[in-house]
């Protein structure tokens, strides 16, 4: 399997780790629903996936996993920007059973070499058993 480039431009190693901080390889975790192999259980595995289509640029995953009422009709992706962890800060139901839920997370990145985060509370839905990403809650 080809290494993919991420965001700040370096080769991401499929067999190496997830940038979703799972510390399982890209190629088994994230890289699955990226490909369309397997669908986000949670919410949670969603925003996770969510965030390493952020660090490898996947933009056609990200407005796939976008919900149609909220998702905008292009993507780009700042290329200079290169997103570096995910921390979970909070999750409410987006369970197996669930129809609804939120994620609140703190992704961080670096930028023209400065460190930088991005904090959020974000709310997803399930429509016929498929999670997408619906929008962000108002601080």
């Amino acid at each position: 399997m080809a290494k993919r480039p991420n965001r700040g431009g370096a080769p991401l190693d499929p067999a190496g780790p997830c940038p979703c901080g799972t510390g399982q390889p890209y190629a088994s975790c994230c890289g699955r629903l990226h490909r369309g192999e397997a669908e986000a259980a949670t919410a949670e595995a969603l925003m996770r996936s969510r965030f390493s289509a952020f660090a490898v640029g996947d933009t056609a995953y990200l407005l796939r996993s976008w919900h149609p009422s909220t998702r905008p009709a292009r993507l780009r992706l700042d290329p200079g920007q290169r997103w570096t962890r995910l921390d979970i800060l909070d999750t409410e139901r987006g369970g197996l059973f669930d129809s609804t839920g939120t994620v609140a997370f703190r992704a961080h990145y670096r930028q023209a070499g400065r460190p930088g985060t991005l904090t959020e509370h974000s709310r997803f839905t399930r429509d016929d058993g498929r999670w997408t990403y619906l929008d962000a809650l108002p601080d």
